[in-house]
């Protein structure tokens, strides 16, 4: 009878030694086996048998990771003030570095995206944070991927989400850009002016060369304003005219 107990007891112990050596892993993850202490293999994905207490394995996530970075004040190369949050995109690409080289490689990409967005945001103007946003999001990824490599960590996007104004310099772009369309619009104005100005020139130096030309031209306006029976228009005879009216009264009656 005690011989039948320990035998069900060390079969019961073998099979709890079995499925504790046993780690299925999925299509995305990966392990990490140690052995005594010592980096021993990348398992995965499937059955993965390790030896108890001789090895252990630690287990990691290949998908790609949202990380959304907190606001940061940031100052810019002009010496404006504004608060900016990003969102990054990456994944682990080679699992021994991402567990041996660092602690916590989550935190460790987080604390290094926030600081790097500061410093790159901060060498640039007010004017390219809102208007040159692609740039600014390939040049943070290229520092930050750079700099994970050595975590086995890749960056595959960088996004700027917000870049947010107190309400002092909100109004003072207004009235920049009021001021902007301003300018433009008297540019736009003077061009016009110039160009009619030429136009009206070759016209005159046309009329000038042909005073028959003059003459209809004279005639046509005329039939303009006879056309506005509202009003009372006074309008100068030509000398010609006048002149040829002046012979005939002084002539003798036939």
């Amino acid at each position: 009878m005690f011989y039948g107990f320990g035998f069900s007891s060390l079969f019961i112990l073998v099979l709890i030694l079995l499925f504790s050596s046993l780690r299925i892993l999925r299509e995305y993850e990966r392990g990490v086996v140690f052995q005594l202490g010592r980096f021993w293999a990348v398992k995965g994905p499937g059955l993965v048998l390790l030896i108890p207490v001789i090895q252990q394995m630690v287990r990691v996530d290949l998908r790609t990771v949202v990380l959304d970075v907190p606001t940061q004040d940031v100052i810019s190369r002009d010496n404006v003030s504004v608060k900016v949050n990003a969102v990054i995109y990456f994944r682990v690409v080679d699992p021994e570095k991402a567990i041996i080289q660092v602690a916590n490689f989550f935190e460790a990409t987080s604390q290094l995206a926030q600081t790097t967005l500061r410093s790159v945001l901060g060498k640039h103007e007010l004017d390219e944070m809102l208007a040159e946003r692609e740039r600014l999001n390939v040049d943070i990824q290229q520092v930050l991927d750079a700099q994970t490599d050595a975590w086995g960590i890749k960056v595959a996007n960088v996004e700027i989400k917000h870049v947010d104004l107190d309400e002092s310099m909100i109004r003072a772009i207004a009235r920049q850009a009021e001021a902007e369309r301003e300018r433009r619009a008297k540019v736009i104005h003077a061009e016009g002016e110039l160009q009619a100005s030429e136009k009206l020139m070759q016209a005159a130096h046309v009329l000038a060369q042909q005073p028959g030309a003059m003459q209809l031209r004279y005639m046509q306006t005329l039939s303009n304003i006879a056309g506005d029976k509202a009003s009372t228009i006074i309008f100068p005879m030509p000398i010609d005219l006048l002149s040829g009216m002046a012979e005939a009264a002084k002539r003798p009656p036939a």
